[in-house]
């Protein structure tokens, strides 16, 4: 009997910021408890809403997740990634303005990270973000702090 073909998944698509300081440092938050891969860190960001640009999506999810007002939003990157529970299609805008106070609304945790980082476990979605960094720093070696059995990343 044959098997029968898995149906297609619509992609969702997810805008993420990818915030530098002046330091050159990017934001990581780590997911809130009660979501989908929580305790993961990943940049911020969300999903885009019907009628909704990527900008105006990414403007008003880094409000309502960490409490801040982006300046521009640089379209970066668009990367598809297939998790178990949903398949998202991820726009990585550069951030490097903003206003008001880091406040995690959701619980979650922030951290300013620079190659490798630290901060672990990373989202499997992340991971592509960190690569590209590294290249266009000319950074050499691993993108993650390694435990002992990760090393090599």
């Amino acid at each position: 009997m044959a098997e029968a073909a898995a149906p297609e998944r619509t992609p969702v698509d997810v805008a993420v910021g990818v915030l530098f300081d002046a330091q050159g440092r990017f934001l990581l938050t780590s997911r809130p408890e009660g979501k989908v891969y929580a305790g993961f860190w990943e940049f911020p960001g969300g999903k885009v809403e019907p009628g909704e640009t990527v900008e105006q999506a990414l403007r008003r999810e880094l409000i309502e997740e960490i409490g801040v007002t982006i300046g521009p939003a640089e379209p970066w990157r668009e990367q598809m990634h297939d998790y178990p529970h949903a398949l998202v299609r991820l726009h990585f805008c550069r951030v490097q303005q903003w206003t008001g106070e880091f406040e995690m609304r959701e619980g979650q945790r922030m951290a300013w990270e620079n190659l490798p980082v630290a901060s672990a476990p990373v989202l499997p979605g992340t991971l592509p973000v960190l690569d590209w960094l590294a290249a266009e720093r000319g950074h050499r070696g691993p993108t993650l702090h390694a435990a002992p059995a990760e090393a090599g990343r």
